[in-house]
């Protein structure tokens, strides 16, 4: 395969070969592929799509690795937040994306590398596409910390700052996730 030595369209992006061995977004249609992955991040992403979905009404989901057009006009923006809360309605539709506009909670769980893209890129992405609500989770030497966002005027704003123990929401759902549960495997039922 040659790589596209210009920025793509949507409809570009759909015909890119199918490639599970890394991860492929567009920013402002430039192609972005980074790795997938580790183990232990993929573990809290898989745990906490589990406890979201244990508390949430059937109204709506957790969905891991969604694709979710951010810009869909010239030049688009697409990217794989690594959990995202959307209605299970439109899950059920099986789409390959959604849109900003269906996204009530994005969330990233910040790896080797990925910080900066997280913390600031992403987080202005999501703000601009008015997601309601971005949460961070990063691993520490010690536990788990999450960070709440929520979008106030045009900006993300911090809500809660938690590091390890229970974290608890009251927007737009009210949930509880217990942080220091994510990193380990879980039980069997």
């Amino acid at each position: 395969m040659t790589w596209p030595d210009h920025p793509l369209t949507l409809e570009e992006f759909d015909q890119l070969p199918e490639d599970n061995s890394r991860r492929y977004e567009l920013q402002e249609g430039n192609l972005q592929v980074t790795a997938q992955a580790a183990g232990i991040h993929q573990r809290i992403v898989r745990q906490l799509t589990r406890v979201l979905d244990d508390q949430m009404l059937e109204e709506w989901e957790a969905a891991q690795d969604m694709e979710v057009i951010l810009t869909p006009t010239w030049p688009p923006t697409v990217r794989v937040p690594d959990v995202v809360i959307a209605p299970t309605a439109l899950i059920d539709q099986d789409p390959t994306r959604i849109h900003a506009k269906d996204v009530a909670v994005a969330v990233e769980v910040v790896s080797p590398g990925s910080g900066r893209t997280d913390r600031l890129l992403k987080m202005f992405e999501y703000a601009k596409a008015g997601i309601p609500f971005y949460w961070i989770i990063e691993r520490t030497d010690h536990s788990i910390a999450l960070t709440e966002h929520h979008f106030v005027e045009g900006i993300y704003e911090v809500i809660t700052e938690c590091r390890g123990g229970v974290f608890t929401a009251d927007l737009p759902f009210e949930l509880h996730v217990d942080l220091d549960v994510l990193t380990r495997r879980p039980r069997r039922r």
